[in-house]
């Protein structure tokens, strides 16, 4: 199939499939400041990151294994803690004189109420001004974590699926229900420290 000896080689991080530079483009022609979401199973963090020729800067930054330090005793993969995450990094860029981002999923996929859309409406809560539609946000009671109690509460009639469940939280000497009222403490010690 080769024609001619030219060939030209792609980008490595796009030939790895780590970088979708279509949507980099569009992002960064803007002239906003990104606000860069990232999740794994267990953590979850996000960045504020300007464009520069050289290299990107980041400006403000928070990661989940940082709310341990603000009171967060529980997971720091859920969404509880994504919205934490979030109103953590508007705090931090508030405090940088940053208003306003463009939120920058990258590769995740765009699921409604997910802790991407979690961490955004933490963002938003913290004053930062983002473009995005009401109807992706997760509800109040997701976002403090009231369901994770009422499963908990639900799940106490069957220790073995209980413990099962929250074997983490049990080992800890944590209470799976207290959860809405942590997170509620947490919240209110970053609106005071940062």
């Amino acid at each position: 199939m080769k024609i001619n000896n030219i060939y030209t080689v792609q980008f490595r991080r796009k030939r790895e499939g780590a970088t979708n530079y279509r949507k980099r483009l569009k992002l960064v022609v803007s002239n906003k400041p990104r606000m860069v979401a990232r999740k794994s199973l267990a953590n979850i963090q996000a960045a504020i990151i300007e464009y520069h020729g050289r290299g990107d800067i980041t400006k403000a930054a928070a990661h989940s294994s940082q709310l341990k330090k603000f009171g967060w005793q529980y997971g720091t993969g859920n969404l509880p803690a994504a919205y934490l995450v979030g109103f953590l990094l508007g705090k931090r860029a508030k405090n940088a004189k940053m208003n306003e981002a463009i939120l920058d999923i990258g590769l995740n996929k765009s699921v409604k109420g997910s802790r991407i859309y979690a961490l955004l409406a933490g963002a938003l809560d913290a004053g930062l001004s983002i473009p995005h539609s009401k109807e992706v946000l997760p509800g109040k009671d997701r976002i403090s974590g009231k369901h994770i109690a009422e499963y908990a509460g639900k799940l106490k009639a069957d220790k073995e699926s209980y413990k099962k469940q929250f074997e983490a939280y049990i080992k800890n000497n944590i209470e799976p229900t207290n959860i809405v009222k942590n997170f509620e403490e947490t919240k209110k010690i970053i609106e005071t420290k940062v």
